[in-house]
């Protein structure tokens, strides 16, 4: 064989070689933190969860009792979406939706919204969003309690045109300079309500994602 020829035949053994052992190292690792990512995620999700929803408040392994939305309008989803079914000694406490507000200042506001059975917000968080630091901080629960303005409010103790800051009429409080951005939340909430009003029941009639996937 050539020497070039064969020189080249050489390296490119070694390199294949390097390329599969760095592939096996890889699935190898994969493998040993798959569960303790796994694990980690659910706890962080299960963290998220009561925050909206106190754990007193449902008995039902929450993280499986699932069902998959498709896009909806009302909950401001253009990708599908959860909702986390809360059962308590076996009857229907409530429903932890996940929804967006699309119309932020800076773009999608990523919110979980925990309705009671019977209606009533038991609380609101935002997972996250792009709003300008200092006018967005208010309804970060870690730098303002603004958010938790919604806990108790439902469509029955709330007026029809309530659901909008006090500066356009509504019953909601604000920050001066800075209503764009609680306007798209509440609007996203008062979302969430309605679809709520309406899908709520069948939503908890349905069988759980998890079962759907193992018939």
């Amino acid at each position: 064989m050539n020497p070039a020829l064969a020189n080249s035949v050489r390296t490119a053994l070694i390199l294949l070689a390097f390329t599969l052992l760095g592939t096996a190292m890889l699935a190898y690792t994969f493998q040993l933190t798959r569960d303790i990512i796994a694990a980690s995620e659910e706890r962080e999700k299960l963290a998220l969860i009561s925050q909206v929803l106190p754990p007193t408040l449902f008995d039902n392994d929450i993280l499986t009792d699932t069902i998959k939305l498709p896009p909806t309008e009302a909950l401001g989803t253009i990708e599908p979406s959860l909702v986390y079914r809360a059962t308590l000694h076996g009857q229907p406490a409530a429903l932890v939706f996940e929804a967006v507000a699309p119309d932020g200042y800076a773009g999608r506001i990523y919110l979980l919204v925990a309705v009671k059975a019977n209606g009533e917000l038991a609380g609101v968080r935002v997972v996250s969003h792009n709003e300008t630091p200092g006018l967005g901080d208010y309804i970060d629960i870690a730098k303002s309690p603004w958010i938790r303005v919604f806990e108790g409010k439902s469509l029955a103790n709330v007026r029809p045109n309530g659901w909008k800051v006090k500066k356009d009429g509504g019953d909601f409080p604000y920050v001066s300079g800075a209503t764009i951005t609680p306007r798209a939340v509440i609007k996203a909430v008062h979302g969430v309500l309605m679809y709520f009003e309406k899908e709520g029941g069948p939503l908890f009639a349905r069988p759980a994602a998890w079962q759907e996937q193992h018939k």
